[in-house]
């Protein structure tokens, strides 16, 4: 058991890393923010299309991580 969760473990890590890249960028960081991005962040912005798809992907995968992750920690 323990060794079927470490590699749907390492199969996630590497789909959720995958996804995360995939996605695009909302603003440029820190100086997006100061030099105008912050408006992003006041107004509501839903994803659309495959920023949607990505972004309902990363939370499935991170959850799946999350819950690996305690089950490889439980059975070692």
């Amino acid at each position: 058991m323990e060794a079927v969760a470490s590699v749907l473990l390492v199969i996630v890590s590497l789909l959720l890393i995958g996804v995360v890249l995939l996605q695009s960028g909302k603003s440029a960081g820190l100086s997006g923010a100061i030099s105008g991005g912050a408006e992003q962040l006041v107004g509501k912005q839903k994803a659309r299309g495959l920023d949607a798809v990505l972004q309902k992907a990363t939370v499935v995968l991170g959850t799946l991580f999350f819950l690996l992750t305690l089950a490889v920690a439980f059975f070692m």
